[in-house]
């Protein structure tokens, strides 16, 4: 099978700069068709292997893996951890933190993970209004089945946000997640707008209820949406 340029640098995550400078500078394997950029998936997954990038993810997975979709939410909190009386200062320094601890990825997918938070539209801020946000890569990220994270995070003060949030009440609590793959993404945040729409999750996060309600009732809403995949928990 093959893929155009789009769906490669979709796959990985990257621009397709990124993916156009890997075959000047790494030798990534491609097809110059009639002008456009061709990638043999099977001849790309070598290449990735030997980059440092763990897994086959995206468009580089089978079309039905099994974590593309129906991720449980309350393990990937338990891997991502709940932070409480954080700073909003502080917050750039605690997702470079999480994102470090993320299981099953190289040192280099870490390190260019880095670099995306620091860069100044690295981060999805995502407000949603009554004082949560969802921030996320702005960028599609492709890890693997056993790198998704969520953290949540309990400020002490409001995060400084460069667009008003929704209903103007200040983002005081955060729900930060690394999805496996580009097609678990949306799945993700569809996921979230569920949980926080039913159920007591919402006034759960607002008034600061303890971790174990707030891991239960993910539980709860994985238990309502149906066999869904578990993934391996990481280390805080």
């Amino acid at each position: 099978m093959y893929l155009n340029l789009i769906q490669l640098a979709e796959s990985f995550g990257v621009s397709e700069r990124t993916v156009e400078d890997w075959i000047r500078e790494e030798d990534l394997p491609h097809i110059a068709d009639r002008g456009r950029l061709l990638f043999d998936r099977a001849q790309v997954t070598t290449w990735a292997a030997a980059h440092g990038w763990t897994a086959r993810t995206g468009f580089l997975a089978s079309d039905h893996g099994p974590w593309t979709t129906g991720l449980a939410l309350a393990p990937l909190l338990g891997a991502g951890g709940i932070w409480r009386d954080v700073p909003a200062a502080g917050v750039p320094e605690l997702l470079h933190r999480i994102i470090r601890s993320l299981p099953g990825i190289s040192s280099a997918v870490s390190a260019l993970l880095g670099q995306r938070l620091r860069a100044p539209d690295g981060i999805n801020w995502a407000p949603v209004g009554g004082g949560l946000a969802l921030p996320h890569f702005s960028a599609r990220v492709a890890l693997g089945r056993a790198a998704g994270v969520i953290a949540l995070v309990f400020l002490r003060d409001a995060l400084p946000l460069a667009e008003p949030t929704p209903d103007g009440a200040p983002a005081t609590r955060l729900f930060f997640f690394v999805p496996p793959s580009p097609r678990a993404h949306l799945d993700l945040l569809g996921r979230f707008s569920k949980a926080l729409a039913q159920g007591p999750l919402r006034e759960l996060v607002t008034r600061g209820a303890p971790d174990a309600e707030i891991l239960a009732a993910l539980a709860a809403a994985d238990a309502a949406q149906g066999s869904a995949t578990q993934l391996p928990k990481g280390r805080r």
